[in-house]
């Protein structure tokens, strides 16, 4: 399958931000299924009729198709097929670039009933805008304008301006998409809680992650802006920050208006629009766009603890698309470290240990390809920047999904990615320690915290410190455990070795006893917990550091981390810090059950400069330790 048909475009143009639509009639009257794949997204139509959307993101070295089953919008006579794709054409942190393009094959049983090729008509969208480039965020990409008086029945091929398509030249490797496609649920619409001239505000309960859809009745024809947030301030939607623009365009026709953006896929609680005073909004909300998942069992807990839980799998799931995102508002990206809180979380939210879809996470992501060694900042990437701390949190993942699912075929096709990042690392020594990645593109981060949160966008130059060999050691540490796992042998006992002795020498404060990020600084939460993790210290010693922990003596972690502080104290001395970690849960997350999701960081919406995220994946973490505490 997927080898008679050709890419197709509308021209040779290759433009960004740019709308095209496709159509072709056909005749069937059996079984029928699409496979299709573009660069960007796409919105699928049969007979007129939304049937399916989501372009899975991807690399043209790893380009993944479609196959939707279509069978229940065919009918007797003849049929109309009409797709239309985004070509976004412009990199960001969850699109790289390539030209554009459509893929398409349409089979009935067996039998091929057509592919794309310059037999398909095809047009740049009249009502969707092509060329404005308007960013949401550098993480989002683009945002999209809708003018409702130039749209027509092309759908059904009745579109004019149509004319044969072109065939274009791509360099892909096609293969199936490795999990499930989204769903659309039942649509929520928003109550409105606020009016002040052209101003409306509405609210929809809680978050949602989905489609804007829209129903009103403008007086005239007029331009109409749709801001959509997590929370507000002062009654109105926080719409622009910086170079952020939370909002779309949509050009009312004069009278009844409908629209759903198949395209673009938003998360807020609260819309709002700035429209004519006389226009009659009866209906705008979100269509839900969720991954399919089954809840598993829950720990047995009750009160507090259980609507905590509860906050987690929410939020888990918000953060859910064709792959793990860190937020579904602001970027809606896949990073290394987030998904590696999420997949483990995951491993006790859902049922069969939610496995596909973690796997299809760790795959996508080891197909990411960087010069130096290390691993994009996300997946797909095309911007040229990278957390090499990342690279490493992405070995934990793989050894965790390995142990949990006891899927060890994984190594087959990550195995070539762990060794090369090692490889990177361990070259990157000097004096026996293990030194930062200088350069603009390569970001010290490490957590948001005091110390930790590097420079991004600077040079901040090579240096040894010590979180950086900590990962490196927790790196090895896991790939003996993934070597284990799966037979092989493991080629790094020296280097691991050298580096533990290094590591304690140079910052372990004999005097304090505690190790130290860099001379000078206050002694960091994340430091010792990994510090006691990776066992450079034990006994006494680490239980001294673990009392220091408990007591808030060292600078703390923020929640994507803290869940290294638990690790450290569950590893020492479980059953003496079982009571203080779920304690230390109850008041860290009781304050976001208002909201319903769990939250970036304890700040809220107000960290960031007014961007901190109302529902963040790695802030998951609670739904582990409930199972392994309490469960």
């Amino acid at each position: 399958m997927l080898e008679f048909g050709k890419w197709i475009w509308t021209d040779n143009e290759d433009m960004a931000d740019s709308y095209a639509e496709f159509y072709r009639s056909f005749y069937a009257d059996g079984a029928c299924r699409v496979a299709l794949s573009c660069d960007g997204d796409y919105t699928l139509f049969i007979n007129g009729q939304y049937v399916s959307s989501n372009q899975y993101g991807d690399f043209e070295h790893y380009k993944i198709y479609d196959e939707i089953d279509i069978t229940s919008y065919i009918r007797k006579g003849e049929n109309h097929l009409a797709v239309l794709v985004w070509h976004f054409g412009c990199d960001s942190q969850r699109y790289k670039r390539y030209s554009p393009g459509l893929f398409l094959e349409l089979w009935q049983g067996e039998t091929l009933i057509f592919a794309s090729d310059e037999r398909f008509l095809s047009r740049k969208s009249r009502a969707y805008t092509s060329g404005k480039k308007r960013l949401i965020s550098s993480q989002l990409g683009f945002g999209y304008e809708y003018d409702s008086t130039r749209k027509d029945d092309w759908t059904v091929g009745l579109g004019s301006g149509m004319t044969p398509s072109v065939a274009v030249e791509k360099s892909c490797t096609l293969f199936p998409r490795p999990n499930n496609k989204l769903r659309l649920g039942n649509a929520v619409y928003g109550k409105e809680i606020h009016r002040q001239g052209r101003k409306r505000v509405y609210d929809l309960g809680k978050e949602y992650v989905g489609l804007l859809t829209l129903e009103l009745t403008s007086p005239e024809s007029e331009r109409i802006n749709i801001a959509y947030g997590e929370h507000l301030v002062s009654l109105s939607v926080r719409r622009k920050m910086w170079d952020r623009d939370f909002s779309v365009d949509y050009i009312t026709c004069r009278g009844e208006n409908r629209h759903t953006g198949y395209m673009l896929r938003l998360a807020c609680r609260y819309i709002e629009l700035d429209c004519h005073e006389g226009t009659d909004v009866s209906l705008i909300g979100i269509i839900p766009q969720y991954y399919p998942v089954k809840v598993g069992k829950e720990p047995e807990i009750n009160g507090l603890d259980r609507e905590i839980y509860q906050l987690c799998v929410n939020t888990l799931k918000l953060c859910m698309m064709e792959h793990y995102v860190d937020c579904p508002w602001r970027e809606q990206c896949l990073y290394a470290f987030d998904s590696r809180n999420q997949m483990l979380a995951g491993y006790y939210a859902f049922e069969n240990k939610n496995r596909e879809y973690a796997r299809s996470n760790l795959i996508l992501m080891s197909k990411d390809r960087r010069q130096d060694g290390l691993m994009s900042i996300c997946y797909p990437c095309g911007v040229d920047l990278t957390i090499p701390s990342f690279s490493l949190h992405y070995i934990a993942s793989v050894k965790e999904y390995m142990e949990i699912t006891q899927d060890v075929s994984i190594i087959a096709q990550v195995g070539d990615k762990l060794r090369e990042i090692l490889s990177t690392f361990l070259g990157n020594r000097k004096n026996g320690l293990v030194y930062t990645f200088g350069g603009e593109n390569h970001w010290s981060f490490y957590d948001w915290s005091n110390h930790l949160d590097g420079s991004l966008g600077q040079d901040a130059g090579e240096e040894g410190d010590a979180m950086i060999n900590l990962l490196t050691i927790q790196a090895l540490i896991n790939y003996e455990k993934i070597c284990s796992l799966s037979g092989i042998a493991f080629e790094y006992g020296e280097e691991l070795a050298q580096l533990k002795v290094r590591v304690k020498e140079e910052f372990f404060d004999t005097g304090r006893g505690v190790f130290l990020f860099k001379a000078g600084i206050k002694p960091l939460s994340l430091v010792n917990s990994l510090a006691v993790l990776v066992g450079l210290t034990d006994g006494d010693e680490a239980e001294r550091i673990c009392r220091m922990l408990a007591s808030g003596e060292l600078s703390p972690s923020s929640l994507s981390t803290r869940c290294f502080m638990y690790d450290a104290l569950i590893k020492t001395d479980r059953d003496k810090y079982r009571d203080f970690i779920i304690e230390d849960i109850r008041k860290t997350y009781a304050p976001m059950l208002e909201t319903g999701t769990a939250w970036e960081t304890v700040i809220g919406c107000e960290d960031f400069d007014g961007a901190g995220s109302l529902c963040h994946g790695w802030s998951c973490m609670p739904i582990y330790y409930y199972h392994i505490l309490k469960g």
